[in-house]
């Protein structure tokens, strides 16, 4: 189906956050509806798309009734706290990744009642491939397929279209009854289906592997930008006294020291960034951590707890070494967000935005590769009926 007052295909964000998914479709889809529940990001995805239908409230609350119109595609990142590796781990039974469960129900209902979007995609953290064993995985395939829906998954690192490490795992559902054959393949052959993801498959049950699709994808090309190239030339956060930058180095273990020394030894500027972490010592007591890297990639940007999970930029040029907060514009630039894009005010909201997002330009490539060979097959497959 498509939308007959712009001809473009339709979708429905849940979880939208900030409105990432909005950013990348948009142009290309109509976005029919979005949903979340946090005031602070339904304000920025205003302050971004006025009146572009964005109901905010507790999905389980969501009129079942909103759904029941032609939808194209259903995109959600559903909370990723209780899959984290910084979880603690509860999965779906945790009061935040488990808002799954309400969602899914509103999912069967449009189904139900005739309303089956051509296509589900599922986004979050990949501890989902390991909680409980890979249960919670198996619960969210299982479910889809219960639909009617065939399903695949692909496990993506950001890296691959941002300078930033941001591993995440996509689930994609297929309407069944759509020709996709000449979109898959046997088996898992890519950029993006790890070890763990082809070890999840061949531990799966029957009924998962037999409702499996490999999608045949393109190679992403290298990404053209580099944490140098990202950096913002007016930040808007401060650089940090020496004091404070002698206090990091103190935090640091021999390997981050020995990536100092070997950066400075370069002779020339290299930017690189610094986590603060909970590391045991040798007694077993936890101190907290500076690590460094300088590989040319940001670590991943996480929701800020504590100010432990701020990230850095770190600056060596000889024995000059800087050091200040990523600023704002370089939190924007790291998600693939265009300059257009308005961030809110707080440094910790703008955090909050990107720790919970998803990569812009991720969202392009399933688009491309995905999302419009499957609307046009099934397209065709209707022209020809």
């Amino acid at each position: 189906m498509v939308c007959e007052m712009d001809n473009l295909p339709t979708y429905a964000e849940f979880f939208s956050g900030g409105g990432m998914v909005r950013a990348a479709l948009n142009g290309v889809w109509h976005c029919a509806l979005a949903n979340d529940i946090d005031a602070m990001k339904c304000r920025v995805y205003r302050d971004n798309w006025p009146g572009a239908g964005l109901i905010e409230g507790d999905v389980a609350s969501l009129d079942p009734e909103v759904l029941k119109q032609p939808i194209d595609l259903y995109w959600a990142s559903s909370p990723c706290q209780d899959f984290s590796l910084a979880g603690r781990g509860q999965g779906l039974g945790g009061a935040r990744s488990g808002v799954f469960n309400p969602w899914f129900e509103k999912v069967s209902e449009a189904v139900t009642a005739g309303f089956a979007p051509r296509i589900i995609a599922f986004e979050n953290v990949t501890g989902l491939l390991s909680r409980h064993d890979g249960r919670d995985l198996d619960h969210v395939l299982t479910s889809f397929i219960s639909l009617g829906y065939k399903v695949g998954a692909l496990e993506i690192d950001a890296c691959h279209f941002v300078p930033q490490s941001r591993p995440r795992l996509f689930v994609i559902a297929v309407r069944q009854g759509v020709d996709i054959s000449d979109l898959c393949q046997p088996q898992a052959d890519g950029a993006f289906f790890s070890p763990r993801l082809v070890r999840f498959h061949a531990g799966a049950s029957r009924l998962i592997r037999e409702h499996w699709l490999w999608f045949r994808l393109p190679y992403p090309m290298p990404s053209p930008a580099n944490l140098m190239s990202i950096l913002d030339s007016d930040p808007d956060t401060p650089w940090f006294s020496n004091e404070q930058v002698d206090r990091l180095l103190s935090m640091m273990s021999s390997p981050s020291l020995a990536r100092i020394a070997a950066a400075r030894a370069e002779g020339r500027k290299t930017v690189g960034t610094l986590y603060k972490r909970g590391r045991p010592d040798d007694t077993g007591r936890v101190r907290q951590r500076a690590e460094v890297r300088f590989d040319g990639v940001a670590g991943c940007l996480r929701t800020p707890a504590g100010g432990s999970s701020r990230q850095t930029v770190l600056l060596v040029n000889g024995n000059q070494i800087k050091a200040r907060l990523l600023s704002r514009r370089e939190v924007t630039r790291l998600m693939g967000l265009p300059k257009s894009y308005k961030m809110p005010e707080r440094y910790n909201d703008v955090y909050r935005i990107a720790g919970e997002g998803v990569v812009v330009p991720i969202v392009k490539y399933l688009d491309e590769n995905v999302f419009q060979p499957v609307l046009l097959k099934a397209a065709t497959e209707r022209e020809v009926a």
